[in-house]
């Protein structure tokens, strides 16, 4: 079983309002809520290509009872973290071709409360072979919260995918215990190393090689509709994806998780690994709900999917 964390959940609400008025009234009919965060989408995702999963994490209140219900009837297995906060809400506006986003910043989390998730993140390590960390972290926690689980599940023997940015992911990769495999995308790589990153096959393959980023043995850098240049140990590779047709690729980045955690724990072949997390990105971009792909699909875009070794 894989754990999907998501440390700090919410309800996505998308309003899509063909003319936005500014300061006055907007009606809408067409509401959509989902049980969202990174790590929720990744958790959809891995149920939907037929992996079990487990979803944790810390929620609370009457907002918190509705991701519960919104997992629940998606048949995924949930144990989180409850606290006396509610949860938050983030909202997108859909108007005019562009999206206005409302994100709230959630619970403020106490180090007790901290403590107290990280035990039941270790009981819950008991049950599931491969762990994926996704998002935020809530405010309240320290920033080297992610490197705290991610010793934890070493300690166990169990491996673990990050994919967060900023200064959780710097506290994670400067620490002494490495995670197995990060998912940085150009702009947050360009974030981490304090550079203008170029999406160069030279460029990316002299960056990789930064002390920073040695004992992980998996970097997939996501480059979008180019595809993603990848680190597996000492070897490179270049994946190339075909042109698709984009309904909302939100999510995609989380998608690609998903499949890239449900491949590791199959066990697939190098290449195979990386067209299947390609194809569940691109599937998810194919989608207009976020965290959802169409499995007859797989097929056929993942034959399509490009895998060349860099010498």
């Amino acid at each position: 079983m894989i754990l999907s964390v998501t440390m700090n959940p919410s309800v996505d609400i998308s309003y899509p309002i063909q003319d936005f008025k500014l300061d006055d009234v907007n009606r809408v009919e067409n509401v959509r809520k989902t049980a969202g965060g990174k790590g929720l989408n990744v958790a959809r995702v891995i149920k939907q290509i037929g992996e079990d999963v487990l979803a944790t994490g810390v929620i609370g209140g009457t907002i918190g009872d509705y991701i519960i219900q919104g997992l629940t009837k998606s048949d995924i297995g949930n144990h989180f973290f409850k606290i006396n906060q509610e949860s938050r809400n983030c909202i997108a506006i859909l108007h005019d071709g562009k999206q206005t986003e409302i994100l709230e910043s959630g619970p403020i989390l106490s180090a007790e409360e901290g403590a107290a998730f990280l035990e039941k993140y270790q009981e819950l390590l008991s049950e599931v072979s491969l762990v994926t960390i996704s998002g935020s972290l809530p405010s309240g926690l320290e920033s080297g919260f992610y490197r705290q689980m991610v010793e934890i599940a070493w300690e166990k023997g169990i491996s673990v995918i990050v994919d967060t940015s900023g200064e959780p992911l710097r506290q994670v990769l400067t620490h002494d215990v490495k995670p197995f495999a990060i998912k940085p995308n150009i702009s947050e790589l360009s974030q981490l190393l304090g550079i203008e990153v170029e999406e160069s096959i030279s460029s990316l393959k002299q960056l990789l090689t930064n002390e920073l980023f040695h004992g992980i043995e998996w970097i997939v850098v996501s480059m979008g509709g180019t595809g993603a240049f990848v680190k597996n140990g000492g070897d490179f590779y270049k994946v190339t994806i075909p042109a698709i047709n984009v309904v909302n690729p939100v999510g995609s980045g989380d998608a690609t998780v998903a499949g890239l955690a449900v491949a590791l724990k199959r066990k697939q072949s190098v290449p195979d690994i990386l067209k299947t997390a390609m194809t569940t990105g691109m599937l998810n971009a194919m989608e207009a709900e976020t965290g959802y792909i169409d499995r007859e699909k797989f097929g056929q875009l993942f034959e399509m999917v490009e895998v060349i070794k860099i010498d």
